[in-house]
């Protein structure tokens, strides 16, 4: 098994993959057992993993894709989404095992913090499925698999197809399977000067 460092600076945005492919089961929930350690703010877990196994339906998404391969040639097509409405959700069960006076204080703190607020609703959505894309891609290569974030699709159309509650959101695709063509060399790294800025940005 690779280890995190390696894993890091081999992930690789691959857009071949072998069709005939197939992770097992086992692969398949360990993946997503990791994945589902990923944190979250207050612990609301909104994260959301539609995992497209019907190959007539990936083919769907596909014509909704750009008609990118990747869509149906990996073995693995999760439809990365969000429960807007988590944080509202019988939030007493994210912290169940947590001791009376830290759920007495947490519980009223993540409805001050999202009730009436759309917008931090959906950047919060948006982080969680950031960070568990991340551990996806990075568990998968770890397993020795190569993996691929998408979001060249039609939104509202994959939403139609998995059948999108209205008070979900779809932040990204994020396949995995075994590749056959190497990604391309990377296109222009930028320096770490250009993007680490040291306490403050200069006027």
């Amino acid at each position: 098994m690779m280890n995190t460092l390696e894993a890091i600076r081999a992930r690789r945005s691959v857009k071949h993959f072998d069709a005939n492919h197939q992770m097992t089961d086992g692969e398949i929930k360990e993946l997503l057992s990791l994945a589902v350690l990923s944190p979250t703010a207050f612990n609301i877990q909104n994260w959301r993993f539609v995992v497209v196994k019907d190959q007539e339906q990936r083919q769907k998404i596909r014509e909704v894709a750009w008609n990118q391969a990747q869509v149906t040639d990996a073995s693995l097509l999760i439809v990365l989404c969000a429960d807007l409405k988590s944080w509202e959700k019988q939030p007493g069960r994210y912290w169940r095992n947590a001791p009376q006076e830290v759920q007495e204080f947490i519980l009223p703190a993540i409805d001050s913090y999202y009730r009436d607020k759309e917008q931090v609703q959906r950047d919060e959505a948006m982080r969680s499925c950031g960070i568990a894309a991340q551990t996806l891609m990075l568990a998968a290569k770890a397993m020795g698999y190569d993996s691929c974030p998408m979001d060249g699709f039609d939104f509202e159309k994959v939403g139609e197809l998995i059948k999108l509650p209205d008070d979900h959101v779809i932040a990204m695709f994020v396949v995995v399977g075994k590749a056959v063509q190497e990604a391309m060399p990377r296109a222009g790294q930028l320096d770490l000067d250009e993007v680490v800025i040291e306490n403050q940005f200069q006027q």
